[in-house]
């Protein structure tokens, strides 16, 4: 048991798990979301988002997601457009 705390704890800050990515949809479009490793972030296709993961855990709160553009790279600013087209 504690063998396999602390793999997890080792693998905590890499990435998201396999099984957790496959579950996980995106919470604006309800789409599948794919990960990155370049960015280690869940992007929805469907509407071209992108949700960062801190510390192994997907934020996916509307608010943190950015708004990708045509190469595939979050703008900066995205966050400030994206939150207020869904106010």
């Amino acid at each position: 048991m504690v063998r396999a705390s602390i793999t997890l704890l080792k693998d905590a800050g890499h990435g998201i798990c396999k099984t957790l990515s496959q579950i996980l949809v995106c919470p604006l479009s309800k789409q599948p979301l794919r990960y990155s490793e370049d960015t280690n972030s869940l992007i929805s296709d469907a509407i071209g988002v992108s949700f960062p993961i801190k510390d192994g855990i997907p934020c996916l709160n509307p608010k943190d997601g950015k708004i990708i553009e045509a190469d595939g790279m979050p703008k900066t600013d995205a966050a400030a457009d994206f939150s207020s087209m869904n106010n």
